[in-house]
């Protein structure tokens, strides 16, 4: 298997005890319509997991809620035995229901049943980062207590099946609590060019060292769209979704990009971003289109 690259285009950032490239890859995608059932091109899935470790990926994120058990079957198939760099990050928190839906998965038997659902299926003896996953409105938080959920998460790390933990789709006061039962890796919010609410999270938990790893990157069901967005693409030469993506390499040293796709070709494009200079006029001119949608 290819080696990764030494210096990879958009340098790296620790990822609990390990060192990242800040371009890795989200497998969410890889089931079926609706993140439900099986792919329609299972080789061709496969092929794009093998060729993202291939391009230098070595964080990939998953969740055995993926299909469900989809995406980590598919990881292991592809990829096992994984290579030394490679750091597998799933979630925790939810399960499906029969009409693909969400459902909530909180108690101590579910975040344990999850936990032994993603070691079996991914086919380790421990889980490299396991995120608490809240499920607040979906995709945006609501506050509340997330002591009793992180306390079996960490008494599971103490048992040696988890390595790290990091928490998602969470409050700066529930990232506080969080930290102070165990000890926190990486924050998984919803993030992008257009959805700054995170700013003032990102920047703490940079002096702190913490990892911010932006769900739907590029806009995620509704996808990023922008003049602005488009002439700066139009100049670089690039893609406008692969301009939004060098924007978040250079917000913060501690973003993690996690960019999904079952298509190779957008995979490659998704890869060739990390590579990509923002000048610093560009830059000043993607900043501007979060604070003009800034509630």
């Amino acid at each position: 298997m290819t080696r990764l690259a030494t210096r990879p285009a958009g340098g790296t950032f620790p990822l609990g005890n390990r060192v990242v490239n800040r371009m890795g890859y989200g497998a969410m995608q890889l089931a079926g319509p609706h993140v439900f059932g099986p792919p329609k091109d299972r080789e061709a899935a496969l092929a794009v997991l093998r060729a993202a470790v291939a391009g230098g990926v070595n964080h990939i994120d998953t969740s055995d809620f993926y299909g469900p058990h989809i995406t980590n079957r598919l990881i292991r198939e592809a990829l096992h035995p994984y290579p030394e760099e490679l750091v597998i990050v799933t979630k925790v928190g939810a399960v499906r229901g029969d009409d693909a839906s969400w459902l909530p998965a909180f108690t101590p038997a579910d975040l344990t049943r999850a936990v032994h659902d993603n070691l079996r299926n991914l086919g380790v003896a421990a889980l490299d980062v396991v995120n608490l996953r809240m499920m607040g409105n979906i995709h945006t938080p609501s506050e509340g207590s997330i002591e009793e959920p992180f306390t079996v998460l960490a008494n599971l790390q103490r048992q040696g099946l988890i390595r790290h933990l990091g928490i998602s789709n969470a409050t700066a006061s529930q990232v506080a609590e969080a930290r102070g039962i165990a000890e926190v890796v990486s924050v998984q919010n919803h993030y992008n060019l257009a959805h700054r609410d995170d700013d003032a999270l990102i920047d703490s938990l940079a002096a702190m060292g913490i990892a911010y790893v932006p769900f739907f990157p590029l806009g995620g069901f509704t996808p990023l769209q922008s003049a602005i967005l488009s002439d700066v693409a139009s100049t670089l030469g690039a893609t406008p979704m692969q301009a939004a993506l060098a924007w978040l390499l250079r917000r913060a040293p501690n973003i993690l990009l996690i960019p999904g796709t079952s298509s190779l070709s957008h995979l490659h494009e998704n890869l060739e971003a990390a590579g990509l200079d923002l000048p610093e006029a560009m830059l000043a001119a993607l900043n501007a289109i979060g604070r003009d949608r800034s509630p």
